[in-house]
């Protein structure tokens, strides 16, 4: 049974593919919106904007296929953002890495409503699908070096994945006042890459499902 007011619900992608497996798990639910944003933070961004200026709704999603850190989403799994962080966004300084928060210029965090997050969170553990919860990182480069993964996953404990897109869709989902949650499915390790070892089926399948436990929670 649908327990939350959300009416009408925006899903950014940043891929056609991506789209593609939200509709299919979905089933036609006409309150669901599913647009393509383009890859990247800024391409959302600007996307999420124009979707949002075209229609009214109650919530946005930030859905795709992510990178796991290793021993907190595995491969297959799904993550559900408890904060979505914009984790290049700053300056390195000769004590490393400084976020725009710590600059004085802003923010580089978008908080997501934690009652919101465990209900999803409940229902796709109910669902018998592989969830976890906590901090998804923007950035516009993927890592790709495991030092590079060591250094982000000691810089924000707890951090569960990596995409490219959330912050920008956050961004402009928060400027528009509009809650928003980001969920992801797990296709490779974040790390040194290593195309052989991404399970991009298994990532698509698990969209299509945790998109079609929305139906009941959203």
């Amino acid at each position: 049974m649908n327990v939350t007011p959300f009416q009408r619900i925006l899903v950014m992608t940043a891929v056609s593919a991506e789209r593609d497996a939200v509709l299919r798990g979905l089933k036609g639910d006409a309150r669901f919106d599913v647009v393509v944003a383009g890859v990247g933070p800024v391409a959302a961004a600007v996307s999420t904007v124009k979707a949002l200026a075209a229609g009214e709704y109650d919530l946005v999603v930030s859905a795709g296929i992510a990178g796991g850190f290793v021993g907190r989403a595995e491969v297959g799994s799904i993550v559900v953002a408890s904060e979505i962080i914009a984790a290049d966004l700053g300056a390195q300084t000769q004590e490393g890495f400084s976020s725009v928060d710590e600059l004085g210029f802003g923010s580089s965090r978008v908080a997501v409503d934690a009652g919101l997050v465990k209900r999803i969170a409940e229902a796709v553990q109910a669902a018998g699908l592989p969830v976890s919860a906590g901090p998804v990182l923007t950035l516009s480069t993927v890592t790709g070096t495991a030092a590079t993964a060591e250094e982000l996953a000691v810089r924000v404990p707890g951090a569960v994945a990596e995409a490219m897109e959330g912050y920008g869709v956050a961004h402009a989902a928060h400027d528009h006042g509009v809650p928003v949650l980001e969920i992801r499915t797990i296709s490779n390790p974040i790390g040194p890459r290593d195309r052989a070892a991404w399970r991009m089926k298994e990532a698509f399948e698990a969209l299509e499902a945790v998109s079609s436990v929305w139906v009941e929670v959203l």
